[in-house]
Parts: C-alpha cells; sequence; structure tokens
C-alpha cells in the first residue's frame, strides 16, 4: 500500500448491538454484551440491601484485599442498563466485568470502545507523553475539535491527577519512567471522547453554522494503555502483556530518536547525552519482539501483515536541530483547522521517513512496511524544550505535533473528517 493510500485509509466506526462484544479495559477479557455482570447497590443505612463481602475476583485482580469488601456482583438480563439484585430487590445501574469485577462506566458499555495501546523503550517518554496528550485533549486540542474529554471513573480522575497532572503542570516536575507489570497491575485511563459534529452540506464550506437540531454528536471510549520498556525484555512478563496488546485496536510505538546513532549529528548541544546503547532498547528490537509476539498469537501466516494500524512517533524532536525555516513540515505547526489535514499528514510522514533512511534507520521503515497493513509516522514534542536537573525548562510545557497520532486514528475511526487544500 503506497504511502498516501495508507494516509488516507479509515474504517466505520459502528455502533455496539446487544450481541456484541464489549472488552474489559482492565483485564482485557472479551465479554458479550448481555453477559455484562452488575453489583449491588448495598445497604443504604438501615435500609434494604446486600452487605459487603470480599470480592475474590476484585482482590486478585488488585493483588490485595484493601477496598475489595463491596456488595456482591451477579449476573442478570438488565433492561436500559439497570437490574434488580437478587438477594435484596435493590436495583442497581452499577455494571462490573465478569472476570475481574472492575467497574464498567455506563458510557463505556454503550458506546464503541478503541483502546490505543503505548509501547517504547524505558526512555521514550511514554508517561509524559499520555500526559500531555490529555491535558491538549482537555484544553487546546479539544476545543479546536469541538469535543469533551471526561474521565469515566474514580480511578481514571485520581490517577490522572497524582501520577501525571499534579507533578508535571502543577510542580514542573518529570516524570519517572512506567512502573513495571511485573510489581502492579497495569491501571489503564480510560476516557469518553465526545465531539458535535454538523451534518454535511454546502453551506459549511462558506463557514456557515448549522441550527443545533441538525448537529449530531459521537462519542468513543478511549483506553490509553502504557507498556513499561522493561515489560518487552522479560518473556514470562510480556507474554501477560501481550494479552493488552493484542486486545489493542490500535498501537501507537514511541521512538527516543537519541536511540538511533544516524541522528545524534543532529543533537542540539543543550541536549541531554544519549543514553548508553542497550540493544534491547533499540527500537527495531523493541517493535519486532512485539510484533513477533502478536503475529504468533493471531497465527498468522508468513507474508501475512497484522491488520492493528501503529503509529511511530518520534518523540523529543525539539532535541533535534531545525531544519531552515519553512522547509520542514515536521517543525512547522499541525493547521488547526478541526479536521485532519491529509495533506500535511503526508509531508510529516515522508519527511519522518527521509530522516529514519538519512540516519540509517531505513530498516525501521522497511520492517513496518513487511508486517503492517496500515502504519504512518510521526514526529512530536511533548514538552517542547530541553528539561534541566528533572525539572520542565523555564518555558513550561510548549507541546508540539503531540495530538497528530491520535487524530489520524480518530480519523481512521470515523470520527474525523480529513480534508485537503483550501478545503473547510
Amino acid at each position: 500500500m503506497g504511502s498516501q493510500s495508507r494516509i488516507s485509509a479509515r474504517i466505520a466506526l459502528p455502533g455496539l448491538r446487544a450481541d456484541d462484544e464489549v472488552c474489559c479495559p482492565y483485564c482485557f477479557e472479551r465479554v458479550p454484551r448481555r453477559r455484562i455482570a452488575f453489583r449491588c447497590m448495598g445497604r443504604a443505612g438501615r435500609g434494604q440491601g446486600c452487605d459487603p463481602v470480599l470480592d475474590e475476583e476484585l482482590a486478585a485482580y488488585t493483588g490485595s484485599a484493601a477496598g475489595a469488601s463491596l456488595p456482591p456482583v451477579f449476573e442478570a438480563p438488565g433492561r436500559g442498563g439497570r437490574a434488580d439484585c437478587p438477594r435484596c430487590g435493590r436495583t442497581t445501574g452499577r455494571r462490573v466485568c465478569p472476570h475481574c469485577h472492575n467497574p464498567l462506566p455506563p458510557a463505556y458499555c454503550e458506546s464503541p470502545g478503541r483502546i490505543v495501546a503505548l509501547v517504547g523503550a524505558k526512555n521514550a517518554g511514554k508517561s509524559t507523553y499520555i500526559a500531555v496528550l490529555l491535558h491538549e485533549l482537555m484544553n487546546r486540542v479539544g476545543t479546536e475539535l469541538d469535543a469533551s474529554l471526561v474521565a469515566c471513573d474514580d480511578r481514571t480522575i485520581d490517577r490522572y491527577k497524582r501520577d501525571f497532572a499534579r507533578p508535571l503542570y502543577d510542580e514542573h516536575r518529570l516524570l519517572p519512567t512506567t512502573a513495571s507489570a511485573a510489581t502492579a497491575p497495569r491501571e489503564p485511563l480510560v476516557y469518553l471522547l465526545t465531539r458535535t459534529r454538523p451534518a454535511r452540506r454546502a453551506g459549511r464550506r462558506l463557514g456557515a453554522r448549522l441550527p443545533l437540531g441538525r448537529e449530531r454528536t459521537e462519542s468513543l471510549a478511549l483506553v490509553l494503555f502504557d507498556t513499561a520498556g522493561e515489560d518487552l525484555r522479560s518473556r514470562d512478563v510480556r507474554d501477560l502483556h501481550l494479552r493488552y496488546l493484542e486486545a489493542a485496536d490500535a498501537i501507537v510505538f514511541l521512538v527516543d530518536p537519541l536511540e538511533l546513532p544516524g541522528a545524534r549529528a543532529m543533537v542540539r548541544d543543550e541536549a541531554p547525552p544519549p543514553p548508553r546503547t542497550d540493544p534491547d532498547s533499540e527500537p527495531i528490537n523493541v517493535i519486532a519482539r512485539v510484533t513477533e509476539a502478536l503475529r504468533q498469537r493471531r497465527g498468522l501466516r508468513p507474508g501475512e501483515r497484522l491488520p492493528v494500524p501503529v503509529a511511530v512517533a518520534l518523540t523529543k524532536i525539539d532535541a533535534l536541530l531545525p531544519a531552515p525555516a519553512g522547509q520542514s513540515p515536521l517543525h512547522r505547526s499541525r493547521p488547526s483547522r478541526g479536521t485532519l489535514d491529509l495533506d500535511d499528514r503526508e509531508a510529516v510522514d515522508a519527511q519522518v521517513r527521509g530522516l529514519l533512511h538519512d540516519w540509517e534507520a531505513g530498516q525501521l521503515d522497511v520492517y513496518l512496511r513487511q508486517q503492517y497493513a496500515e502504519y504512518a509516522l510521526f514526529g512530536v514534542s511533548a514538552l517542547g524544550g530541553m528539561p534541566s536537573r528533572g525539572r520542565v525548562g523555564a518555558g513550561g510545557v510548549r507541546p508540539h505535533r503531540v495530538e497528530d497520532p491520535l487524530l489520524w486514528l480518530l480519523y481512521r475511526f470515523g470520527m474525523l473528517d480529513g480534508t485537503r487544500g483550501n478545503e473547510v
């Protein structure tokens, strides 16, 4: 598939039917929608309701009995997302996964869910990327797209504030590397992305806004799940992690350009020294380990390519010397028009591909083309400047194109229009 056809390819985003499966964003088991379990509301004061009991399935998932004493879980057909507890008779709308008993937010049960897995070596900047991407979706990019991003559960709210927003934005501290799944279960971040989109008509091209009744809203449950670099080295932990990666609807590989020897000649003088050479951290090896494991799990034949779309993003491009003004799509700001600018997308893709070949890392591009039916190349900077002594630079967080991979995926999923030239 050629570069332009790769980038322009897209799929429809269907709604859920009663018989459709929902993928649990915690244990990643697929559950028929009609088999999603319920949790009793419990006793309120002296009124009716079930007393808390130890939820063994939830305790097994979290690795601790703390916080796992809750009203019981039961299965029932349910009507409108609600059911009566067979023990106490109270009506409940609390949905849970029948396997791990983690809560499934109503919005996630009703909207098509897309799981996006982030993979990268230890120094690729996954945690920082997630923090800044979500912040941009909640603010600048969300306003541009006429979209809202709302956490689907309290754990997502707490984790984002505690592990991402507070240290990076409030305290201006760099985030630590992602903890290994060998020491704690990975907690995904689950959000509902809702866009307001006007119905298509010729007047829209002239900037006319349709009456409210003619607008439509589309929602997408977005699950962000990050993979620690060290989890890709241990066969035992990697096999456990493959369950998560196999469930992903898209994979974003983050590549630190400082790991590419040919790129070091372009590194700014004030940039930190490149990491020590580690074959396990080389981007081609990280991607190949995941790819080969996924091929085995899916039982693909030789020559058959993986259908999952892949975005490969060079991180920390602020550390690279810029090209002459006006000559580098990668260093220009993304056109902000509430759509995916396909001309810009193809120009950035072509430039990153050229850089990889110039840096003697062209085998990465060749390997992706051989192994994946759809992939695209990006360049991003989460911080937008050089950090110093474990802290964000004096200019603060100034992201550059950090949203590009997700916008391409939203375009593929049918939630974002693509335009060219002067189209609006």
